[in-house]
């Protein structure tokens, strides 16, 4: 949509102010990408003992998360660690960062220990597929890990009812996948797909005696104790012997760049920037010249396109949110006693849920953030709609225009064709009447024409109706 136009000069002032807001965000934008965009930090290998590189995977599984454990792999590959060892606790999270991960784990050139830890913590649905990938499974004690039965929702929201045939399938492709490196690791398929199948969760025991697991330690330093000089397997069938004798513990922590995109890139917060993003760019077409709203939504935008580049985003609750702002701004041109206004909220709420298609489990917007924000989102922009429309029709506060339709005093008497004159807004002026106005009468400016207005009487005789 665009914004009523603006004189030329007005346009010429706005786009170098706009020019020099650019210039400096983009001074500022560099600045802080210098910092973000240095890696993790990564000390020089200290000799004297092994190295076992630390990762936490804490929270759902998603994109960043995923970048961070491939990029914790290469650093432990590049200062030839002995060991990685990723402490997990997570509830689940996306499939395709889950794979990503999993494959990052079966390709790692260094042992990968996954240690499900502390106590209370657990593996479930993504984070068990993670803990049977890795060379060595581990869990502490009160510990669970299981329940990976796919789930098809709505937005994260409302669990999506499918045939039979479908479901199977779905479970199939699951079990498939996990067979394909639980064989190969030596540990216990058939039970490990009832955690599919059947939604099974296991405690710590259970997983040992089931033979999913590789050991159960009470802490990271038992665990390395345990492991120090036990021979595995690796996936390419190669036997290794971990040499884990007073071992150099390195933790490699997210860099200030993940951690900022970690927090972005969350479904909740994709859809608020997306918001801001589209109502700030919205306020600045209809009110050309504000300028702040206009930056501020142009960097949530931009962010929020950057967010899909991660998140799995459907097209449908895009065309939903993009229908709501036409029914917000139609219910502002046309009212229609909230029908519009109504069918907007409605549209712009299953964009909402309807915004990231279903992961392995549940992670699309939340219901509360879904209502906060499109309520207020409503309410604007049918208010910024009408203000727009209403200033259209708003008469000219300035210059000639002004005078048009304006009231007048004669101070000295009109004839027909002949100038005389009408003091107006309490200035004297020049006028002309096409009949004669006697002095002291009231008349309305119908016309200027340089330095003289064009007058007639406020009442004008009705002809007599015979």
């Amino acid at each position: 949509m665009k914004g009523p136009l603006r004189p030329r000069r007005e346009a010429v002032c706005f786009g170098r102010t706009w020019g020099g807001v650019v210039s400096a965000f983009s001074w500022v934008f560099f600045a802080v990408a210098s910092v973000l965009l240095v890696p993790s930090s990564s000390a020089d290998e200290p000799a004297g003992g092994p190295v076992v590189l630390e990762l936490k995977l804490d929270g759902e599984v998603e994109p960043i998360l995923a970048t961070y454990i491939h990029e914790g792999l290469q650093d432990a590959a590049r200062r030839h660690a002995s060991l990685v060892l990723m402490t997990m606790d997570t509830p689940g999270g996306l499939s395709d960062s889950m794979k990503d991960i999993v494959q990052h784990i079966l390709a790692s050139p260094v042992p990968v220990a996954v240690y499900v830890s502390p106590t209370g913590a657990r593996g479930a649905s993504a984070g068990f597929y993670i803990l049977l990938s890795a060379d060595i499974a581990a869990m502490a004690r009160g510990t669970h890990t299981g329940s990976a039965t796919p789930v098809i929702a709505i937005g994260g929201a409302f669990p999506m009812q499918i045939d039979e045939a479908f479901r199977k399938k779905i479970n199939q492709d699951a079990t498939a996948f996990l067979r394909s490196f639980t064989e190969r690791r030596g540990r216990n398929p058939e039970l490990a797909q009832k955690a599919i199948t059947e939604g099974k969760a296991f405690t710590e025991t259970e997983a040992l005696d089931g033979k999913m697991i590789d050991l159960v330690a009470n802490s990271t330093e038992d665990l390395i104790h345990e492991l120090d000089g036990r021979t595995i397997t690796r996936f390419d069938g190669t036997k290794v012997t971990l040499a884990l004798k007073n071992p150099v513990r390195t933790p490699f922590e997210l860099s200030a760049r993940q951690k900022f995109l970690s927090r972005i890139v969350e479904p909740d917060i994709f859809f608020v920037l997306l918001i801001l993003g589209v109502l700030g760019l919205y306020t600045e077409f209809t009110h050309p010249g504000v300028i702040a709203p206009g930056v501020i939504g142009g960097i949530c935008l931009i962010l929020a396109l950057y967010d899909m580049h991660f998140l799995p985003v459907n097209l449908a609750g895009l065309f939903l949110i993009a229908l709501a702002l036409a029914f917000f701004i139609l219910e502002a041109k046309a009212p229609s006693h909230g029908v519009l206004a109504f069918g907007g909220v409605v549209s712009m709420f299953l964009g909402a849920l309807f915004l990231i298609r279903s992961p392995l489990t549940a992670g699309g917007v939340s219901l509360g953030v879904a209502l906060s924000a499109t309520l207020p989102f409503a309410v604007f922009a049918v208010v910024l709609t009408r203000l727009v429309l209403r200033s259209r029709k708003w008469k000219t506060a300035t210059g000639r225009e002004e005078l048009i339709g304006s009231s007048g005093t004669v101070t000295a008497e009109l004839k027909a064709g002949a100038e005389g004159m009408v003091r107006v807004h309490g200035e004297l002026w020049r006028a002309v009447s096409s009949q004669p106005v006697p002095e002291g009468s009231s008349v309305r400016v119908t016309k200027v024409e340089g330095l003289k207005l064009y007058v007639e009487p406020v009442q004008v005789a009705s002809p007599a109706v015979k």
